[in-house]
């Protein structure tokens, strides 16, 4: 089967597996994080095993430059990069990573010390790296599609965390009165993230490009000139080689460079990118270290974690309501600069209050961090051709991840201040 020239490529009457590629895209989205928030939601018992290695801090100062200067090469050659190729492989580091976790915990029967450590930083650090492939990856394939899929795969990234802070609370109920009950339920905990993203792969490699409008949206992106897509094709049983010979117009082939579409989308790059400064300047260094002790005792981190994860999971969902969808590029920009207003307000809640004004303002964190994310990424493509909108999603994955690493580094601002470093 080839695909034909692109005009003559009209809109599907019906998108057939239209709500099964949205589940599909969901459970990727945990899949893309779950191995991450995994390592965040047991900060715990990294604090247990190394109490004066900041591990919320290090662990994450760890896997953001790995992140980010894969995903700026990965961005830089997105054009010639094969999407299929670059997923799998994420998922498989993914896997293999969340896997050695288990391992190393396992091999040091739940050991602290520097050595131990350091095993720990270089698999954060391979985490970074999937999470370039995957996300960048697939942020870009999904935005020549259905916007519904790019707005599943964002809620699937945030019910990653909701998912692995309610696990957490769960298996620190189960365990908390057993022996050696908190690394028991580490290892729960890490057993049934490393089976999610097996099945990440499963899905990707054998559903989710047979799906017809899956197929249908890559026949299009491929008859606009796309490179990406050809492994995808071919896992379908599509050839793309005809595109080439009855496509003989070049002006057809051809699309903005990655300046060209970086400058006309400044202010949507921006946006994503301060939407993860002040987040990660806050979550979840802050959270764990500088709260204070209050009622709920050693579950009150744990707590914030999750409020914080279920309200980015609810908020990712608000968009799918057109009439409240933030869609004006002057609106977005002036929510966001106006979540600043956070930071004082979190730390005179740390100083001042209880813990009620504190769970309430990671809420509106949460809440915040998931409507703006959701809203940026699914308008700023609109009206680009598919390799455009492959090359500007992989541009805001890249400033998401610019943003989470300047986020990291102020977060180190809280303890200094206070002269705990």
């Amino acid at each position: 089967m080839t695909i034909a020239d692109s005009n003559r490529l009209t809109s599907p009457t019906r998108l057939e597996g239209k709500y099964s590629g949205m589940v599909v895209c969901w459970i990727l989205g945990l899949g893309s994080l779950v191995s991450w928030n995994s390592m965040l939601t047991i900060g715990d018992y990294y604090y247990e095993l190394f109490p004066k290695y900041h591990p919320s801090r290090v662990l994450t100062i760890v896997y953001q430059p790995f992140a980010l200067a894969t995903m700026a090469i990965l961005a830089y050659n997105e054009a010639r990069i094969d999407t299929r190729k670059r997923n799998l492989s994420g998922f498989t580091l993914f896997f293999l990573s969340t896997f050695a976790l288990l391992v190393l915990d396992l091999a040091t029967s739940g050991g602290g010390g520097l050595g131990n450590y350091i095993g720990i930083c270089a698999i954060v650090a391979a985490f970074g790296v999937a999470d370039a492939f995957v996300e960048g990856g697939m942020v870009g394939d999904l935005s020549f599609m259905s916007p519904e899929f790019i707005q599943s795969y964002l809620a699937g990234l945030a019910a990653s965390g909701a998912l692995t802070s309610a696990l957490r609370l769960v298996t620190k109920a189960a365990f908390e009165r057993a022996s050696n009950g908190l690394r028991k339920g580490v290892m729960l905990f890490l057993a049934i993230s490393t089976f999610f993203e097996l099945l990440c792969i499963l899905l990707y490699m054998f559903i989710f490009p047979k799906l017809p409008i899956v197929k249908y949206y890559r026949k299009k992106a491929a008859a606009e000139g796309s490179k990406t897509v050809a492994a995808d094709l071919a896992a379908a049983g599509i050839q793309t080689q005809a595109v080439e010979r009855a496509d003989n117009n070049a002006k057809q082939l051809e699309r903005l460079s990655n300046k060209q579409l970086f400058f006309q989308n400044i202010d949507y790059l921006l946006d994503m990118y301060l939407i993860y400064v002040l987040t990660l300047s806050i979550f979840p260094g802050f959270l764990y270290e500088n709260t204070g002790s209050h009622k709920l005792g050693s579950w009150y981190a744990l707590v914030l974690i999750a409020v914080y994860n279920m309200f980015d999971l609810i908020a990712r969902y608000i968009p799918l309501i057109e009439k409240i969808k933030l869609k004006s590029r002057k609106g977005l920009m002036i929510a966001t600069l106006s979540r600043f207003l956070l930071i004082p307000c979190f730390y005179f809640t740390a100083k001042y209050g209880d813990q009620g004004w504190m769970i309430m303002l990671v809420a509106v964190l949460g809440l915040t961090n998931g409507y703006l994310t959701v809203c940026v990424v699914s308008v700023a493509p609109q009206g680009y051709k598919g390799p455009e909108q492959n090359a500007l999603g992989n541009l805001l994955v890249l400033c998401l991840l610019a943003g989470l690493f300047s986020g990291v580094a102020l977060d180190w601002l809280w303890i200094i201040g206070n002269g705990k470093f």
